[in-house]
């Protein structure tokens, strides 16, 4: 298979690609976290996490620190295995990996 047709469709919006960069290099992330390091809007990430909770990608958790909601999200394994496969896809597309 050609390494452009291995990317994942649901990688393509660089929102959804930090989404899955944040949750796959730590265990969770709560929501405020996310936004503030990826610069979008309250909206504009609620529509990439639901997104990718469609898919099966991340898990949301719901919590009361103290007094306040907090949410927190974390990436499934079926979503870890995806983003995977999708990084390994780019770099075998960019050139950084040998082929076989």
């Amino acid at each position: 298979m050609n390494s452009i047709e291995s990317l994942d469709k649901a990688f393509e919006s660089r929102v959804r690609l930090g989404i899955m960069s944040v949750l796959t290099s730590s265990d969770h992330a709560d929501f405020n976290t996310l936004k503030s390091m990826l610069g979008v809007s309250d909206g504009n990430l609620a529509s990439h996490i639901k997104a990718l909770e469609t898919l099966g990608f991340v898990e949301t958790r719901k919590c009361f620190i103290g007094r306040k909601p907090n949410t927190s999200y974390s990436a499934t394994q079926q979503g870890r295995k995806a983003f995977a496969a999708h990084i390994e896809a780019l770099s075998a597309l960019l050139g950084l990996k040998q082929q076989e």
